[in-house]
């Protein structure tokens, strides 16, 4: 383990003058997420001090081009003044108030009955209002829990969720995400939790087996899981439109619309949509759900819900679900379940303007428009040595480094691959995410073609020093 840790400082340090701060942070006082012990310790973080539209600028003045919209959601960039407007004005009239005991702030109101209004891939019922994702995907399983002993069903508690797939990391959320890295170390996931399959195609593919016959495949695989676990025993599915943080992974042709939807109707099993990151037109798609004919008994959003402006998330509830879950409250007295910030009012004046904001100015149709130049741009540099796949879809693309264009000959993790590639994206001023051997690029959608082709320029400047990178380290290891 010491000797990874030097060989990604080594890695990483290489960008270190572009991006030190000035301040000096190093071993700061903050446990900070996805992040190694050697990294705080050793190494100035990057301290981000101003954003302006899709630029962000560090604490030395440095400007990036922020390639991941912050984590997947400064979907309007960061400076729309109409947020921060919508945001003041609130503070300066209802700062907070919850939303307990049948109490409400107007900003609430009107959000969940615009987004009621806004989700039209099918009819929902009710809004539950969260701080993020992650409180949303643990809701989510409260939720079946609560409408399945209701019905008299309780053993209908477990969750099926996708190998890869990223849903959070409270303790059910995270057991809910198929990424093992999230579970070492903290005993999970919880035993009601079973992952299958993750759907793709480049990856697991048979030989000579098409997308379909490999949706085929799987969507057998799942049924198969069911019947052995018992259907009685099953109570939801849950995956994402588009896998985000496993990897950027689309799924295979028919995989939604013709197999797994049919599977989980047959054995009475609710179908939730992690729309985290798809929602709110990264797609090409209002919601990810339009894009592959999803039909959801509920669905998890927040990220691009704010833009990124203020901590929310919401949990839509199909007109079934909620009407058992109001009747069983009336039974057992209420309905026990709440956060403090549940509806929080500035959150709210926030997301509404943001869903103002996405219909006034088409946000759909803007990525639908920029999307084709963004994918070709990027999937140009799929005959490098080092690329496996490039996969992606609207203003979501995601590049795999492999050597021999080989989904089976991974880079050893030590040489940090990804890692390198990310620093030579900063040192030409731009911020992509890295996860291993993937990196990710997922710009806000307010982002220009002109800036699209500064996200080209520099990714391909990045990957021929990795290239070269590449080489050293196989020289080395000769």
């Amino acid at each position: 383990m010491k000797h990874l840790q030097v060989k990604h400082s080594s890695t990483l340090e290489k960008d270190d003058s572009t991006t030190k701060n000035a301040k000096g942070f190093k071993g700061h006082d903050m446990l900070s997420p996805f992040t190694a012990g050697w990294q705080s310790n050793n190494l100035d973080p990057l301290v981000i001090e101003k954003s302006e539209g899709p630029y962000v600028y560090d604490s030395n003045g440095t400007k990036y081009l922020d390639a991941l919209a912050g984590l997947w959601c400064t979907a309007l960039g960061g400076s729309e003044e109409r947020l921060i407007a919508a945001a003041t004005a609130q503070l300066n009239t209802l700062p907070f108030y919850h939303s307990f005991w049948n109490h409400a702030s107007k900003p609430s109101l009107d959000l969940a009955k615009e987004l009621l209004n806004t989700f039209t891939a099918t009819k929902m019922g009710k809004v539950f209002f969260t701080s993020g994702g992650s409180e949303a995907n643990d809701t989510q399983v409260k939720l079946v829990w609560y409408y399945n002993n209701a019905l008299g069903r309780p053993t209908k508690k477990k969750f099926i969720t996708l190998q890869n797939s990223y849903h959070g990391v409270t303790l059910i959320s995270a057991s809910l995400s198929g990424i093992s890295l999230m579970h070492r170390g903290f005993d999970l996931p919880t035993p009601f939790v079973l992952h299958t399959d993750c759907p793709h195609y480049w990856r697991f593919h048979l030989p000579g087996e098409t997308e379909e016959e490999f949706s085929t495949r799987l969507a057998d695989n799942l049924e198969k899981l069911i019947l052995k676990e018992g259907p009685e025993t099953i109570a939801a599915f849950m995956a994402e439109p588009v896998i985000g943080a496993g990897g950027v992974i689309p799924p295979p042709k028919t995989y939604y619309e013709k197999k797994i939807q049919a599977i989980l109707k047959k054995h009475d099993i609710l179908l939730i949509a992690d729309e985290v990151i798809c929602a709110f037109g990264r797609l090409g798609t209002m919601f990810g759900c339009d894009k592959y004919g999803i039909k959801p008994d509920l669905v998890s959003i927040a990220k691009a819900f704010s833009s990124g402006y203020m901590p929310i998330g919401a949990v839509l509830i199909s007109p079934e679900i909620a009407e058992v879950i109001l009747s069983h409250s009336d039974k057992l007295g209420f309905f026990a379940h709440g956060y403090t910030f549940s509806g929080h009012p500035v959150s709210c004046a926030v997301a509404l303007e943001v869903l103002k904001i996405y219909k006034e100015r088409n946000i759909v149709e803007q990525v639908q428009s920029l999307s084709p130049r963004f994918q070709a741009g990027i999937r140009a540099f799929s005959d490098s040595p080092i690329i496996g796949e490039i996969r992606g879809t609207g203003l979501l693309i995601g590049t795999e480094f492999t050597d021999n264009k080989s989904p089976n000959s991974p880079f050893p993790f030590q040489w940090g691959v990804g890692e390198y590639f990310g620093a030579e994206c900063r040192k030409h001023g731009m911020i992509v995410r890295c996860a291993g051997n993937i990196i990710v690029l997922s710009p806000p959608l307010i982002i220009t073609p002109e800036e699209i082709e500064k996200i080209i320029s520099i990714y391909e400047k990045a990957l021929k020093a990795t290239e070269e990178r590449v080489k050293e380290l196989k020289s080395e290891k000769k």
